[in-house]
């Protein structure tokens, strides 16, 4: 996969254009890349790291004490089996982290997608998890919103074209994710083949590697590079660019029997009321535009607080059962 240095966006007429090249070919091509140059602190991407690992380690009573069933917004801790991907259980726990908001109330006629907004669940075991996790957000979003600018200028737009829905209201989400080893042969699954259906994913993954992306000739490794972010196109800008970018297909390989993998994907949404708009590509990218895929399994959506409710009722049943039975009721 292609590593892209951020910094060069910021660099002279001639650096930022091939860079811009380099880019464009990446997220087309591919819809995968590696990203360094980004300038969070590495005593930050450590922390998190270690932080997870403290946490992973409390007894299974104080990491339950933040569960996700606790939480109609599904936030907070999710065990080994419950989180489903493709119908099939992951692999994993972890926990969900989003936007610190206040729920907010609704009334009968408002959008569903409202009650996605509400508080996160911090764990009483371990108080410096929400601190480093929300500076690691913090430094996610500002790399990510620097990336999705560039690919703004790579597809022949302003620079802030995008940046309209991505206001203090944008629908941001942090998974801190541990995947244990390998338990049984029956099934090598962390977590199954999906797409991401935000505008852009930012992953910082371990040492131990497991996540492959979907190409022409098979699985391919994304080999872990010290110090880079993985990035990859969501399926909002794939409905924005009528699939020039197409959001590709991933999954994780659990780790053998007794190795442990970590990592922190961090989503970049938009605010829940945004509609992706098609945008007007420049003729010559415009030709090689592929269309916007139609799964039936996996219909694209343009309004994004639908597409999010969508994802959070399909990963995770247990929860929609408890807060959400009115909606998958009147959708059955």
């Amino acid at each position: 996969m292609p590593v892209i240095d951020i910094s060069r966006l910021r660099g002279s007429a001639a650096v930022r254009a091939e860079f811009l090249d380099e880019l464009r070919y990446a997220a087309h091509e591919i819809g995968f890349f590696y990203v360094v140059g980004h300038g969070v602190p590495e005593p930050l991407t450590a922390g998190i790291f270690e932080v997870a690992r403290r946490f992973f380690a409390l007894p299974l009573a104080s990491r339950l004490e933040i569960e996700n069933i606790n939480s109609p917004q599904f936030r907070g801790y999710t065990s080994t089996g419950h989180e489903y991907t493709a119908g099939a259980p992951d692999r994993r726990e972890q926990i969900d982290i989003g936007p610190e908001r206040a729920a907010v109330p609704s009334a009968p006629g408002d959008p569903v997608w409202r009650r996605l907004i509400g508080p996160n669940q911090w764990p009483t075991a371990l108080p410096d998890l929400r601190e480093v996790t929300l500076a690691w957000q913090a430094h996610a979003l500002r790399v990510s919103r620097e990336v999705l600018r560039a690919l703004a200028a790579a597809l022949g737009q302003e620079e802030g074209y995008f940046d309209a829905w991505f206001d203090e209201e944008a629908s941001t989400h942090v998974k801190i994710i541990h995947y244990p080893g390998r338990d049984t042969e029956d099934s090598d699954q962390g977590v199954g083949a999906h797409k991401d259906y935000g505008y852009l994913a930012l992953l910082q993954q371990d040492t131990v590697g497991g996540l492959q992306v979907d190409g022409p000739d098979g699985w391919i490794d994304v080999t872990p590079i010290p110090g880079s972010f993985v990035f990859n196109i969501g399926e909002m800008l794939e409905i924005a660019t009528g699939g020039y970018l197409v959001a590709t297909k991933h999954r994780v390989v659990s780790p053998p029997a007794g190795v442990d993998r970590y990592s922190v994907p961090f989503f970049l949404g938009p605010r829940l009321d945004a509609v992706v708009e098609p945008l007007t590509l420049p003729a010559d990218l415009a030709a090689k535009a592929r269309g916007v895929s139609h799964e039936a399994d996996n219909p694209l959506l343009a309004q994004y607080g639908e597409n999010a409710v969508v994802g959070w009722l399909r990963s995770h049943p247990k929860v929609a059962d408890k807060y959400w039975s009115d909606v998958l009721e009147a959708r059955s």
